[in-house]
């Protein structure tokens, strides 16, 4: 990491570093609880003593620290099937996007599947936020179809944001990509959010099972998680479906068979039965952190 941050860090690349406010880097240097200087007349944080403090003051695992072979992250039905098919012994746990970003963050895991909305695009902004100086790579797995996936038949017809409004809406957790996409397509028309009245599903799998079994009359989910229940699907965006990595465990045997696997025929052609998924730009780097 130290390679890539420059020699002296500016007061705004301490904020970075840190993810405070520029405030915040001030008040700790005028406290001399932060290596500094001004020898040019203004404040400037030597590289090697700012990482030193760093890393004696933190409670974080150390960025090379050992991590547990687990995939984080929010559930994807295609990357759930590679990670069982490939034989890697890779173990998932998703329960959200942002979720998975945290536990990334405390070393709970290799790798975090993620699906976030920002101004322009997917995932970068949040990653460089929180992962700007890590030692980490974000690459696309996936282009997603997301939609609305009702019974067969569409017997509610619901086609378009604003038909949701008195219907029973699967609900997902806080952190969860599907449910940031939503509340921002909400917000973008003008709406009024979906009253948090329908079943809780905390997985694409459980949003389709939700409208399957009756329990609810519309999941806003993934058009593959439609098709494996023969439900009806209503598409409304594509959505790009990254991963972010450990630099250190990529090279790993673990993640290397998983990567191998995905190289083989079968990975397309579950993509293509599924249905729903664009993978041609599979492994093309979004981020590469410090």
């Amino acid at each position: 990491m130290s390679g890539d941050l420059p020699t002296y860090l500016t007061t705004r690349e301490m904020a970075d570093l840190l993810r405070v406010k520029e405030r915040k880097i001030y008040d700790l240097a005028a406290a001399g609880e932060v290596p500094h200087s001004r020898a040019t007349g203004k404040l400037l944080f030597p590289r090697e003593e700012v990482l030193a403090w760093i890393a004696s003051a933190s409670d974080a695992p150390a960025a090379d620290a050992m991590r547990p072979p687990v995939v984080l992250g929010s559930h994807d039905p295609l990357l759930e099937w590679a990670l069982r098919e490939s034989g890697s012994g890779l173990a998932a746990l998703f329960d959200g996007s942002l979720d998975g970003l945290d536990r990334f963050e405390a070393g709970e895991g290799i790798a975090a599947g993620l699906h976030v909305v920002q101004e322009e695009g997917w995932n970068t902004e949040v990653i460089t936020r929180r992962f700007r100086y890590r030692p980490v790579v974000l690459v696309e797995w996936a282009w997603r179809s997301r939609g609305f996936i009702v019974a067969p038949g569409n017997p509610a017809g619901i086609t378009r944001l604003a038909d949701l409004a008195g219907r029973q809406v699967v609900r997902r957790q806080a952190k969860a990509g599907g449910q940031l996409l939503l509340e921002r397509l909400v917000a973008e028309e003008g709406l009024t959010p979906p009253a948090a009245t329908g079943p809780m599903a905390r997985d694409e799998r459980e949003a389709a099972l939700a409208v399957l079994d009756g329990r609810a009359e519309v999941a806003f989910g993934l058009e593959a998680s439609a098709r494996q229940f023969k439900l009806d699907f209503v598409p409304v965006c594509e959505e790009r479906f990254d991963l972010l990595v450990s630099r250190r465990d990529w090279f790993e045997p673990p993640f290397q068979a998983f990567v191998a696997f995905c190289g083989t025929p079968a990975l397309r052609e579950m993509a293509a039965s599924l249905g729903g998924y664009r993978i041609e730009q599979l492994w093309r780097p979004h981020f590469n952190g410090g």
